[in-house]
Parts: C-alpha cells; sequence; structure tokens
C-alpha cells in the first residue's frame, strides 16, 4: 500500500476502504508518513468529503492508534462530556466538579484551544500548579478516590487525532463535520467512557455556523456512538455571542469559580443545567431532567460543587489558594474600558471576532507553537439587546502591550454593532438530539 496512491484516490473524490484509513494514521503515528502527505490527505478529506462509513473507519483508527483506556475496575457508569468548541466556554470548569459533586463519576480528558475558540486544558494551566499531564494511573486513581479528574489528553490516548488535531488547525481544515466529529469521537471512545454528553456548538463563534449543520454533526456523532456501544446526547447550544461575559484563560477559569460560588450568567447556566441533567440522567442518578437541574442548583447554593472543585484542584497540585482569593491571579500590564460610541440596543457580538480579539492579544494560538498568554483576554459588561448609553463601558481589553491594546479596542468597537430597536435574544438551548 503506497500514502502517494491514498492521497491520489482521495483527491479524485473516491471512497477509501478500511485498511487504507488505518494504513495512513499508523504510518503517521509511527512517522512512516510525512506531515506534508497527511497535510494533503487531509486537504482533500476536508474538501471533498467523507461518507459515513470513512468517518467510521478514520475514528477507530485514531482510537486504536494508542492505548483505550479501560475503566470497567471502577464499577461505576463513566460519563464523559465535550464540547465542539466556542468563545468563552468555560463550561467543562463550572459543570464537572458540580455533576462530579452529586455522584457522577467524571473522567475528563481535554484538549488545548484550537483557533479562535479557546481550549480547557489552556484555561486549568491559569490556575499555578495545576498538573493536567498526569499519568494514566493517576487519573484512573484520581477518579476512583474522589470521583473526578481533568487532564489533557494524553501521548498513549488517541495519539494520531492529537496530531491531526494540531495539523488540521495549521492548515485551515477545522470547519468540517466529518472531520470533527471522528476527533470527538475517538478521543471519547478512547478514554473509556462508558456514556456521553456533547455540546454541539452553534452560531457565529461555533464551527458549525448554522443548525442544520449543528444536527448534521450531532447525528453523525450519535451514530459513531451507537457503532460502539456508548450512548450519546447531544445539546444543541447558541454560540452567536460568547458564552458568559469573560474571554481569555486565567479570566474564565475566575468566571467559573464565581459560577460555582453562586454568581451565574444565565446562558452559561442555561448550558450547565441543560447539559448537568443528562449527565446526571445517563448516570442513572435521576430521569427527571427538571429535578436534575435542581440537584444542581442545590449544590451551588450549599457549596459542595466550589468544594469539589477545589478538592480536583488540590489533588492534581495546583494553589487552592487562587481559588479562594481569585484577586491572586496575575493581571495584564493594561486594562482599559471599550466604551460605547452612541446610545442604543445592542444587537450583535459576534462571538467568532471576539475570539479573534483575543487570540491576537495571545489569549490563543494562530500557529500550533504559539506560547498562550494567560492573562490576557476580553471581559465583557453587556450582552446582545442590552441598552448601553454613550460613554458607557461595553467591555475591558487585558493585554500586555500597548499596540495590541489600542488596536483590540477599536476592533472591539466594531464589533459589538449598536442600533436604534431592541431585538429578542435567541435561546441558549436550540434543541436536544439522541
Amino acid at each position: 500500500m503506497n500514502i502517494l496512491e491514498i492521497i491520489e484516490k482521495k483527491r479524485n473524490k473516491n471512497e477509501l476502504t478500511k485498511q487504507e484509513i488505518e494504513f495512513f494514521i499508523n504510518g503517521y503515528v509511527k512517522e512512516e508518513v510525512a506531515d506534508y502527505q497527511v497535510s494533503a490527505l487531509v486537504m482533500a478529506m476536508f474538501l471533498n468529503g467523507l461518507t459515513k462509513q470513512e468517518t467510521t473507519y478514520l475514528t477507530l483508527a485514531m482510537a486504536n492508534s494508542g492505548e483505550i483506556l479501560d475503566l470497567s475496575k471502577l464499577d461505576k457508569i463513566i460519563v464523559d462530556k465535550h464540547s465542539t468548541g466556542g468563545v468563552g466556554d468555560k463550561v467543562s470548569i463550572c459543570l464537572l466538579p458540580l455533576v462530579a459533586s452529586i455522584g457522577v463519576p467524571v473522567a475528563k480528558m481535554s484538549g488545548r484551544g484550537l483557533g479562535f475558540t479557546g481550549g480547557t486544558v489552556d484555561k486549568l494551566n491559569s490556575i499555578p500548579g495545576y498538573k493536567t499531564d498526569i499519568d494514566i494511573n493517576s487519573f484512573v486513581k484520581n477518579v476512583d478516590n474522589i470521583g473526578i479528574s481533568m487532564i489533557s489528553q494524553t501521548i498513549n490516548l488517541a495519539p494520531a487525532d492529537k496530531k491531526l488535531y494540531a495539523l488540521r488547525d495549521s492548515i485551515s481544515c477545522v470547519e468540517n463535520i466529518s472531520l470533527i466529529a471522528s476527533s470527538i469521537m475517538s478521543k471519547k471512545i478512547a478514554s473509556g467512557a462508558d456514556k456521553i454528553v456533547l455540546d454541539v456548538t452553534c452560531g457565529k463563534g461555533a464551527f458549525m455556523k448554522n443548525i442544520d449543520d449543528a444536527k448534521l454533526l450531532a447525528n453523525e456523532m450519535i451514530e459513531i456512538g451507537r457503532l460502539v456501544d456508548r450512548e450519546t446526547v447531544c445539546v444543541l447550544t447558541n454560540m452567536d455571542e460568547p458564552l458568559g461575559y469573560a474571554v481569555g484563560n486565567n479570566l474564565e477559569v475566575i468566571e467559573a469559580i464565581e459560577f460555582l460560588k453562586g454568581s451565574m450568567p444565565q446562558d452559561l447556566k442555561d448550558v450547565v443545567l441543560e447539559l448537568g441533567s443528562h449527565m446526571i440522567n445517563l448516570a442513572g442518578l435521576g430521569e427527571n431532567l427538571e429535578e436534575n437541574k435542581v440537584k444542581l442548583l442545590e449544590n451551588i447554593k450549599n457549596g459542595n460543587g466550589f468544594k469539589k472543585f477545589v478538592e480536583m484542584v488540590k489533588n492534581q497540585g495546583g494553589d487552592i489558594a487562587f481559588l479562594q482569593d481569585v484577586d491572586k491571579f496575575p493581571k495584564a500590564k493594561y486594562i482599559k474600558p471599550v466604551v460605547a460610541i452612541k446610545e442604543g440596543y445592542i444587537y450583535e457580538m459576534n462571538a467568532e471576532d471576539i475570539g479573534k480579539v483575543a487570540c491576537n492579544l495571545g489569549a490563543g494560538r494562530v500557529k500550533k507553537e504559539d506560547v498562550i498568554d494567560y492573562t490576557v483576554g476580553i471581559k465583557l459588561c453587556k450582552k446582545v439587546s442590552n441598552k448601553v448609553l454613550q460613554g458607557e463601558c461595553l467591555a475591558y481589553v487585558y493585554a500586555n502591550d500597548v499596540k495590541s491594546l489600542e488596536l483590540s479596542i477599536s476592533k472591539l468597537q466594531d464589533i459589538i454593532k449598536i442600533g436604534d430597536n431592541k431585538i429578542e435574544r435567541l435561546s441558549t438551548i436550540f434543541g436536544i438530539c439522541r
């Protein structure tokens, strides 16, 4: 079998066999197939699409490219959660300690930032001392002992996906339904969860820009889950504007801490409660979704969700003093407001554009080797449909150099659009696929 023939076959819009896909994946992991050859093949897949069969073969090949984690020894139903990406998406940090506090075991492997979207691992790494790169035995032990562990994708689990994940970003081949579905589900299969809840984001700040594509992606992942005996539920959520108010790594961690202490932005609250209610349901701890939401809110009120987060962070080497007093987090050198140039109502806050501004400040990666600046980002003061007065603060920019600070302020004044008429905000939850 020859990689050039496989590239040519896909370039010519022909379907690849299981053996051909396994050949390219295994060769890439073993470094027998070069980066530039895989780039060509991935680009052909991106442009010409994958059949359902090819998507399944690719998912399984990536899942089997390394170790398949066996969590059956925990003798518990393990529920995993994943998001297809967004801006200001700190849901995992809010949600997972909260559901763990109710008794749902959480074994969570997360990725780093991809393009204009932030990564949970980057956010967790902004907590001084917190270790996201612990070994598998410690990961399983943590889940067994305290009910939760959140780490980065290890080198031994779906290593092919880890390599392709970074490569796709570097060659602008991210927004493809089959490639996104296979990437997400390969990690879920390899990481050993019994049940999966997926947050499929939709809108300007998501890879799926419209509801039809979001449903296609959801149904593709549900079908893959069915084929590998992993019950999968997808929640379709709105990502037209950033989720919550903070965009940037330690800014989002601070917002998550405040959320767990009871200060909950409505859109973030809606997403956390919806996803959490399904996780509790899949774990067999509550059939009634509305009652499950009440349980989650109770563990916000009584502090158990925050206590579980503190327990997890401490257990993985993090300095919990930063959780107790968020003012300890390092701050950007410059913090400056973005003010409204006119009176009216906000009718658009394009999440992707805001994510790109944060990325260019240093909160994300333009190239896969870029180093993250944990202190920079944007803290919004308003949401779509809010009334603003001329001169009122719309957001704060956190920057470490004057040039990027001033450029970001200018861009945000264009991105945050103000009109004369008030519009109604779209619902945060668009629907459920299962």
